[in-house]
Order: C-alpha cells, then sequence, then structure tokens
C-alpha cells in the first residue's frame, strides 16, 4: 500500500511588502558591486504607508544614492499612483552607515562575516531539482505579475501571493490538491471575474507546463471575497522576513539568517548558496535522490566548522564516494566560495522575487559533470 502525504508551500509576488524590500535592499547591494565588487553591504528595508525606512551597513568607494534606488524600485514594482497608500512619491528615510570595525577585523583577513549555519537542498521532484510545491508557487506568483505587467489583466494592482498542495505517494509527487491564490484588483472588477481569469491565464497554463491539471472547485481565489488595497498601505514590510519563501518552502531546515541586502563575505548568504551548489550537483549527478547539505561557520574564520552531508537513504553512491565529491567541487572556505561561484557581480536584485533557488541564470544553479 502506498504511503500517501500532503505538503504545501507558499510564494508571494514582487508587490509583497516584504519582497518590496528585499528589492531595494538587492538593489543597494547590486548598486554597490557593479562601482565596487569589493563593498561591503548589509542593508534593511522597512515599508508601511508612504514610509520607506533604509538602515544598516555600507562600507564602499563609490557614492550611492540610496534614495534615488528605492523610489525607482517601488516605480519598477507598480506603485506609482499616491492612491494605494503606497508610490515612488512616499516619504524615504535613509539611516545607513559605515560597517562595524570589529566585524571589518575578521572579514578583512579573509574570515566570515558572522556566525551561523546555512543549509543547502535538492530533490528529484522537478527539472530544477527544486520541491514541487514551492517551484509551482514561485511559478504561479511569476504569472500573475507577468499579467499585471503586460496589462493582459489590467485591473490586477501589485502585490499577491500563492499557494500550493501536492499529494505525495511513496515521496513522489503525483497530484495537485489545492490552489490558493490571494491577488488586489480594482473594486469595480467582481470577485468572479477575478476568479476564472486567474484560472485561465494563471493556474491552468502553469500547472500544464508541471504535467498536472486541477479543477476549478479546488482553487481558492481571495478567500475573505475582497481584497482591493495590497502592499504597504495594508501590511507593513521587512527585509529578510520571507527565508521559507526564499528558500524551499519549508521542505528543508532554513539556516540563521537571511539573504537579501547582504554582499557574499556574509555566509547567511553566500554559504547557503554553495550548500545549495553541492546540493543540487549531487542529485543532477545521481549520487543520490534527494540530499540536505548543511553548512557552519564563526564570525572571523574561514574555513566552516561544520560540514554535513544528509541523503536521506537515497544515496547511490557511499557516503565517502560523495564526500569525496564534494570535496573537490568547491572550497567552502569564505573566499573560496567567493571565487567559486564568482559572487563579487551585481546578480542579487534578480534573487529578491521568486525565489533564490531553482532558475539556472545563478552560478550556484550551474551543474558541473
Amino acid at each position: 500500500m502506498s504511503q500517501v502525504s500532503f505538503f504545501t508551500s507558499e510564494s508571494v509576488c514582487a508587490g509583497h511588502p516584504d519582497k518590496i524590500c528585499d528589492q531595494i535592499s538587492d538593489a543597494i547591494l547590486d548598486a554597490v558591486l557593479e562601482r565596487d565588487p569589493f563593498g561591503r553591504v548589509a542593508v534593511e528595508t522597512l515599508v508601511t504607508a508612504n514610509n520607506v525606512v533604509l538602515a544598516g551597513e555600507v562600507t564602499t568607494s563609490t557614492m550611492i544614492n540610496f534614495e534615488d534606488i528605492a523610489r525607482k524600485q517601488i516605480a519598477t514594482m507598480g506603485y506609482t499612483n499616491p492612491e494605494f497608500g503606497f508610490s515612488d512619491t512616499s516619504n524615504v528615510t535613509v539611516l545607513i552607515h559605515k560597517q562595524s570595525p570589529e566585524i571589518a577585523l575578521g572579514v578583512d583577513e579573509a574570515g566570515a562575516g558572522d556566525q551561523g549555519m546555512m543549509f543547502g537542498f535538492a530533490c528529484t521532484d522537478t527539472a530544477e531539482y527544486m520541491p514541487l510545491p514551492i517551484m509551482m508557487s514561485h511559478t504561479l506568483a511569476r504569472k500573475i505579475d507577468e499579467l499585471r505587467e503586460t496589462k493582459k489583466v489590467s485591473y490586477l494592482r501589485p502585490d499577491g501571493k500563492t499557494q500550493t498542495t501536492v499529494r505525495y505517494e511513496d515521496g513522489k509527487p503525483v497530484s495537485i490538491e489545492k490552489v490558493v491564490i490571494a491577488v488586489p484588483h480594482d473594486p469595480a472588477i467582481k470577485l468572479s471575474q477575478v476568479k476564472k481569469d486567474i484560472y485561465e491565464f494563471v493556474i491552468n497554463p502553469v500547472l500544464k507546463e508541471f504535467g498536472f491539471i486541477i479543477p476549478v472547485s479546488r482553487v481558492i481565489v481571495n478567500g475573505t471575497g475582497a481584497w482591493y488595497i495590497g502592499g504597504p498601505a495594508s501590511d507593513t514590510g521587512v527585509t529578510g522576513r520571507k527565508i521559507v519563501v526564499d528558500g524551499y518552502g519549508g521542505f528543508a531546515r532554513v539556516g540563521g539568517g537571511a539573504f537579501s541586502g547582504k554582499d557574499p563575505t556574509k555566509v547567511d548568504r553566500s554559504a547557503a548558496y554553495a550548500a545549495r551548489f553541492l546540493a543540487k550537483n549531487i542529485v543532477a549527478n545521481r549520487f543520490a535522490e534527494r540530499v540536505e547539505v548543511g553548512l557552519a561557520y564563526c564570525i572571523g574564520k574561514a574555513q566552516p566548522v561544520m560540514k554535513s552531508i544528509n541523503t536521506f537513504g537515497t544515496e547511490n553512491r557511499s557516503m565517502k564516494e560523495i564526500e569525496s565529491y564534494v570535496s573537490q567541487l568547491l572550497d567552502c572556505s569564505v573566499l573560496g566560495i567567493i571565487r567559486g561561484l564568482d559572487l563579487r557581480k551585481p546578480v542579487y536584485l534578480d534573487t529578491a522575487s521568486y525565489g533564490h533557488f531553482g532558475r539556472q541564470k545563478f552560478s550556484w544553479e550551474q551543474i558541473v559533470l
């Protein structure tokens, strides 16, 4: 008899308040790295009704207009109408200073910018070697944003959330049990029309892409019946509050820190990318079907204080062979990760929506055969 289980993951659209913050923070990081590849950045953003606060540390040889970057990102995400209670004309407060000299001391010697643990995961659910629930939720969120940006469904407003429940049998995904969508829209449009369009233009195409179908009876759109004003006017956002969305949708463990707004000397980010790179290559090269790689660091120290590999009993090779392969694949010292994955480039804004993993454009997603 098959062992049946269910798993649910969620994602959010680019205009979600927390994702607004992630994108502003990473846009600042990219602006620094574009001109100063060795710049140090740790920027947090907070957004609420008609206000943006930028705080943190930036040490760089270049001049950066933080306020201008924030306003441009807000406009890019579709917040250009002051009637939404948040727009590119909202107040921007900048509270950014240089990195602490005590932290800089360790980083200057090629050590980690902080202590902490990071995890990377890969499995055979999808072609991207990601769990199906989170990959499907990300794809649904991206599709909603495309409909709004292209005006194919012109009444949609920025913000939105997606959620997918997958049925597993003996550890393999076999069907989609439920899809939940929340998206703000023009109040002149009835919910029945919104649900019809979301089902036709978002859910059906995305599920077919993954080889599934779902009847409309298993779809929920705007569960309360009404959502007109989204974004920071209705929900305060903060950088790094969507770490489960950014990672594996709860399917695997997450580390102790968020990613966005941090330069690659912060192992919260770079070591999480390294762990994903190692896990993905183990699975892609058929050493195992499901893998979690763990790394841990001490502030100021270059080498990890822990490196673990869990194959959940799915390995096709001995653990000794897998460990030998991993040791040759990537030097997991701080500088080894930065150089091996080429992390001093301005590539981070693209990571700040629809997840940091599962898209081939990133160096940590490359497969080494």
